[in-house]
């Protein structure tokens, strides 16, 4: 057989339940035959005594560079989204993934908020991290509610970008809280005929009514039942901080009785966004969240806030800096630790990370080409460890799930919450005979994450081999540096 062999290694596909030692045969991208005694490859690689898997799907990206990919690529990733925020215009960014050429294979959705900045303030920028910072100092798009010429502007913006091949809609409602709840049913009209997902941030994310994470997630469950609309929950454990348990009640009955609600969460109990966040500069902030300023950290130099003076001002001054938000203490305290549980543990809820993207120590978005990436370098531990810490802490030591189901929670689960409306995700997530050929291949007594809220860009370690698009990028640990295998993850583009 010509092509690649992978050998004797434990083979573990969620899609077809197999958890024993096999050999996974690729050929031209594709996975030829899972079996035994699949030899006379071109290529062999040994994996006895390795974990062989469907590579990671990440739903839930910001980073989307060859730097990001990069540090992803240990942490198992073969495929890397960003839907909850997206991009806008989603051709030209498609276009321009392609030109440079990406280490992961990638996608994006439509991006909401670009839509609402260019049809309320006028201003067409191309989304990026600097961008929405910038956009944040005219707050109209933020605060008001859009008028009907102007949702008729933001609705032709995201038709054009899934026209254009984009995944879905991604929702950022909470940076944008002031949006009306009549646009926000056409957005998902308009998601429901098109046939895809919305990827949401919930608009309120306080332990207090009103604008409480319990009157979001009521919010996003009658969107889904009103509109028919997939309602996809972007990062549960952050969005709901400390009400998770009252907002996974709300969750669970709502998919009982049949609403297309998914969910996805990260291991960590710290979040991360831009300074210049809408809910930072509430006044009630600590009463509504249960965290004093100091829970907010800017990544570049660690420093912590004192009041709310103190971000005020830098909000105006550096609005795109990236911040921790140290939500949940799972080090110290026992009730934070049950509720990430809750969130990250949830029966069909997949794994995404929410990676954002690596910046330096001026505070610039790194896309440069050095690897390892420069001392400078940093983002959030989740940029470089989510699923290994995943695999490590609640599969390996704490025995939460089987290997089986946490593969599934981080393969097989986001493939299966795209399927319906991405047709190119149908072939990704598991290890059968025509499926894209996206494996990751480790060591699940080393597997596990090295990256620290204070050393962030450490690599994970385990990944012995990682095969994207049918080609080895990491080979026996070490990562091809020159390796572009990557390919779009698009909808069909519509003409006209």
């Amino acid at each position: 057989m010509s092509g690649l062999v992978i050998s004797g290694g434990r083979v573990v596909d969620p899609a077809s339940g197999m958890d024993a030692v096999g050999d996974v045969a690729v050929v031209d991208g594709k996975i030829a035959a899972v079996g035994t005694g699949l030899g006379g490859a071109e290529r062999v690689i040994d994996a006895t005594g390795l974990v062989v898997a469907p590579g990671f799907i990440d739903l839930h990206a910001h980073g989307q560079s060859i730097p990001a990919d990069r540090m992803q690529a240990f942490d198992g990733v073969t495929t890397t989204l960003d839907l909850e925020a997206g991009v806008l215009p989603v051709g030209s960014w498609y276009e321009r993934q392609a030109r440079k050429g990406r280490v992961l294979n990638y996608g994006a959705a439509t991006n909401w908020a670009f839509a609402r900045i260019g049809a309320m303030t006028g201003s067409n920028a191309e989304s990026s991290l600097e961008a929405f910072g910038n956009a944040m100092r005219d707050r109209r798009w933020m605060d008001n509610v859009a008028t009907d010429a102007e949702v008729a502007g933001i609705l032709e913006r995201l038709s054009r970008g899934l026209n254009e091949g984009g995944i879905g809609i991604g929702i950022l409602n909470a940076y944008a809280p002031g949006a009306g709840v009549q646009e926000l049913t056409a957005v998902c009209q308009l998601a429901a005929a098109k046939n895809v997902p919305t990827f949401t941030h919930v608009a309120f994310m306080s332990r207090i009514d009103p604008e409480s994470a319990v009157e979001a997630y009521i919010r996003l469950i009658g969107y889904a039942g009103a509109t028919g609309a997939h309602m996809h929950i972007c990062h549960f454990n952050s969005s709901s901080k400390t009400d998770v348990e009252r907002c996974r009640v709300l969750i669970a009955k709502a998919q009982a009785q049949g609403l297309p609600i998914t969910v996805e969460a990260y291991p960590y109990g710290t979040g991360s966004t831009v300074l210049a966040a809408a809910f930072f500069s509430d006044p009630e902030f600590v009463e509504r969240n249960g965290t004093g300023y100091d829970s907010v950290q800017r990544v570049t130099d660690g420093y912590r806030f004192h009041d709310r003076e103190e971000l005020l001002k830098a909000q105006a001054e550096e609005p795109s800096s990236l911040v921790l938000w140290h939500i949940l203490d799972t080090e110290h305290n026992a009730h934070h630790r049950d509720l990430l549980d809750m969130s990250v543990l949830y029966p069909g809820g997949a794994i995404a990370s929410d990676a954002m993207p690596w910046t330096t120590s001026d505070g610039k978005t790194y896309t440069g080409d050095a690897w390892p990436l420069p001392d400078d370098a940093t983002s959030h531990p989740r940029s470089a460890g989510c699923f290994t810490k995943f695999i490590r802490e609640w599969v390996r030591e704490r025995k939460t799930v089987s290997l089986l189901e946490g593969v599934r929670k981080c393969a097989l689960i986001p493939a299966e919450i795209l399927s319906q409306s991405t047709p190119a995700m149908r072939a990704k997530g598991r290890l059968a005979k025509d499926a894209d050929a996206d494996i990751v291949v480790f060591d699940y007594e080393r597997l596990s994450d090295r990256a620290t809220f204070t050393a962030m860009n450490r690599p994970s370690e385990g990944v012995r081999h990682l095969v994207v698009s049918g080609q080895v990028l990491i080979g026996d640990g070490i990562l091809d540096v020159t390796a572009r295998p990557g390919k779009p993850v698009r909808r069909p583009v519509v003409e006209g």
